[in-house]
């Protein structure tokens, strides 16, 4: 008879077995799906450093491993992020500074020209706003990593961060 693990259980090897990385990302989606709390596995005596210092940083922010992959290589790159910032009437996947946006695209949400579309027409609305918007997709985020890092930080040493918006 097949059993399901505690979910608990199935984030405490994932701490222990997958790089931090991947293992941030599983926990933040169990989180996401309400299968766990951030603050509930804040809590528990972890019996792993791997998976206290998990629970230390998991949020229930990111709506996809790609958006916890991004917040955590800005963030490990020293640079802050703040994530599904409303602006517009509707969160933007991470806010630098007061007005650098970055989108992420992935497949799910991103696969028709109507979809491509609704992300045109918001890009335009918010560069009218003063922001400065980034688009990432995923093999961008996941396999070239050093091209998403240098065009934002490209875009800090022009001041695109700071722009004061209308």
């Amino acid at each position: 008879m097949l059993t399901d693990e505690p979910i608990i259980n199935v984030l405490f090897h994932a701490a222990r077995c997958a790089t931090p990385h991947e293992a941030l990302a599983v926990w933040e989606s169990a989180i996401r799906q309400k299968k766990a709390s951030a603050e509930n596995l804040r809590r528990v005596a972890w019996r792993s450093t791997a998976a206290a210092s998990i629970a230390r940083i998991a949020t229930e922010l990111s709506d996809s491993g790609m958006e916890t992959r991004f917040a955590t290589g800005m963030r490990h790159a020293g640079i802050p992020v703040r994530q599904q910032v409303r602006i517009d009437g509707r969160p933007v996947d991470d806010l630098i500074g007061d007005a650098l946006i970055v989108q992420l695209d992935g497949f799910e949400f991103h696969r028709s020209a109507a979809d491509r579309r609704r992300d045109i027409e918001a890009d335009a609305r918010l560069t009218l706003m003063g922001y400065t918007v980034l688009r990432f997709d995923y093999a961008q985020v996941y396999f070239d990593w050093e091209y998403v890092l240098e065009t934002v930080r490209a875009a800090i040493a022009q001041g695109l961060h700071r722009h004061r918006v209308r």
